[in-house]
């Protein structure tokens, strides 16, 4: 078997930084296959039973695209993404033994356009209860999607044991961006109240938070404002994600909550991969030594097979320990994912456990990890 370590040598060259494609290709081109893994049928079979065994949980992921569901106003992002497709999504979760899943609620989406050389920005400001009205459609319809029993209700760790136990997909609610809680605190409960167990504070909406990270910075760190939504969510029970958020954000958040926090799709910076949605060792251990977890996505940005994507969640153990490491695949709005199909979900505790790792290490990157983080964020 090839060492953690030895699979990060082997990465090594392969990486470099990609380009921004267009609204289109960012979300249906997919790159690569599971050929490179080359998994014998038995280390295949492995994957597939360990899921049956342990929780299996996706930190950060769109699944369909509900977030396009009944939405009225449309631009040239949301128009290149096309029709939502919750029920092939949630098929695709059953076939892979997907345990649960954060469906994160997009709060910007409706501000976002393409730009040539910067990816996805913010092409205006929300309209006077814009934001808070979109919250609304969204968690809206996801309530519907649990109530209708498409899906399992992921509102803590019984809810996921028992998605476990019946083979169903929990989905635990999550928002990412926190530009609908405006400036009114009480929203923050109001959230935790309709299921809502994550909010990533800052997306690519310079927000009344703070800066995400692929903008120049407006402030140093949180807002004052900023800072009392932290503190807030703490209060409510809801966890903070740091993903998209500046260093200074970051930093600030980390000083302010008396919770551990998570960054849910990102990876490791290397020397020849240099790109602002990726983060240095030191923004990593800043989550991570509170008790925090970050998640590895298998974006095109530095990956261009799911090989080097599980290279990338070993280096991320490595660099951050075994307890601190989780799978957030931004699926199915990710920048040309290496990894695009959830009936392949076992292709990664079925590499990990091939690259020796052992099963509750695993077990602790596919689930147990952000588990604890879930548990803890409880007041």
């Amino acid at each position: 078997m090839i060492s953690r370590r030895g699979a990060l040598t082997a990465l090594g060259a392969s990486l470099a930084a990609g380009a921004w494609p267009s609204a289109a290709q960012q979300i249906f081109d997919p790159r690569g296959g599971d050929n490179d893994l080359k998994l014998t049928e038995a280390q295949r079979q492995a994957g597939e039973a360990f899921l049956r065994r342990h929780p299996s949980i996706d930190v950060h992921a769109h699944p369909g695209r509900f977030f396009l569901r009944d939405l009225t106003r449309q631009n040239a992002t949301t128009r290149a993404m096309g029709a939502p497709f919750e029920a092939k999504a949630l098929a695709a979760m059953a076939k892979g033994h997907v345990t649960a899943a954060l469906f994160n609620c997009v709060s910007d989406a409706v501000l976002l356009e393409q730009s040539p050389t910067k990816g996805l920005v913010a092409a205006r400001d929300f309209e006077p209860g814009e934001a808070w009205a979109d919250y609304q459609r969204q968690i809206g319809t996801l309530q519907a999607l649990v109530a209708r029993g498409d899906a399992a209700p992921g509102r803590n760790g019984r809810d996921i044991a028992g998605a476990l136990a019946t083979g169903h997909t929990a989905c635990v609610f999550a928002v990412e961006g926190g530009d609908f809680i405006e400036d009114r605190l009480e929203r923050v409960h109001t959230a935790y109240a309709d299921g809502v167990r994550s909010i990533t504070i800052v997306h690519y909406h310079p927000n009344q938070i703070g800066d995400p990270q692929t903008e120049t910075p407006r402030f140093p760190g949180l807002t004052p404002l900023g800072r009392k939504i932290v503190r807030e969510m703490n209060r409510a029970g809801v966890l903070v994600d740091l993903a998209h958020a500046s260093m200074g954000v970051t930093r600030d958040a980390v000083e302010v909550s008396t919770r551990p926090m998570m960054i849910s799709h990102t990876n490791l910076k290397r020397p020849d991969v240099d790109h602002p949605r990726l983060v240095s060792a030191e923004h990593a251990r800043l989550v991570t030594s509170h008790g925090g977890i970050v998640g590895s996505v298998p974006s095109g940005i530095g990956q261009k097979t799911v090989a080097d994507w599980i290279a990338s969640i070993l280096r991320l153990v490595e660099v951050v320990g075994i307890d601190h490491v989780a799978i957030g695949t931004d699926m199915d709005a990710n920048y040309m994912p290496v990894f695009s199909d959830y009936a392949d979900w076992p292709l990664i505790p079925a590499s990990l456990l091939a690259h020796g790792m052992a099963e509750d290490e695993v077990a602790k990157v596919m689930g147990g990890n952000f588990l604890r983080v879930m548990a803890a964020a409880r007041p």
